[in-house]
């Protein structure tokens, strides 16, 4: 797995709310990063490189190099705090790995064939229960992505986490609590079926 993220931070000395105000306003980013051997430090991003690397669903599932002060440290990214009134990053947590010590992170899932399917070439319509699962492995196994290939599934079939194909030495992180945690990925229904719960879905939004 090639890494192609950096991440490039100045330290910053003071923490709290009214600080985070401040590094806004300047048009940077406040950000920690925690973990590993080291004590949490404070920082702070440029916000146009923050979000140029955002825009990638990669940067979510890579191991990240973050630099500050000319020193780079391996990180995952763990945490984003979106402003939900307009188009601003207020926040990044930074997580420390070791490239010797498993990490757990959420993994997107990209689901494939669904039009090719057994299912899909009757007409019916995958509905997907999940859009990512937490996975552990060591930092050099972490998948950019799961593949989830619908090829084989009919309608009223289910794939569920134990169904998932994954690269060697990756593991679910919910099989590990018991078989009662595998649950349901995608299904495929009847596009009867799928259209049918959208309006009862309407219906109990309007209730």
């Amino acid at each position: 797995m090639s890494n192609v993220f950096e991440f490039v931070a100045e330290s910053r000395g003071q923490s709290g709310t009214n600080a985070a105000r401040g590094v806004r306003r300047i048009g940077k980013v406040p950000a920690v990063i925690y973990g590993g051997h080291d004590e949490p430090k404070m920082l702070m991003l440029s916000h146009n490189e923050v979000v140029k690397h955002l825009e990638h669903e990669a940067v979510y599932s890579h191991v990240l190099d973050v630099t500050v002060d000319g020193k780079t440290e391996k990180a995952i990214l763990k945490g984003v705090q979106r402003n939900p009134a307009k188009f601003q990053i207020l926040h990044l947590d930074f997580q420390r790995v070791s490239m010797k010590e498993a990490i757990k992170v959420h993994v997107p899932l990209h689901f494939i064939n669904e039009s090719t399917s057994i299912g899909g070439k009757k007409g019916g319509i995958a509905t997907h229960s999940m859009v990512d699962v937490e996975v552990t492995c060591l930092p050099s196994a972490l998948p950019e992505f799961i593949e989830v290939d619908l090829t084989k599934l009919d309608i009223g079939d289910t794939l569920h986490l134990s169904d998932l194909v994954l690269s060697k030495g990756v593991e679910i992180v919910a099989l590990h609590q018991g078989p009662e945690h595998d649950l349901p990925v995608v299904s495929m229904m009847s596009s009867k079926a799928s259209k049918e719960d959208a309006a009862d879905d309407a219906s109990k939004a309007v209730e």
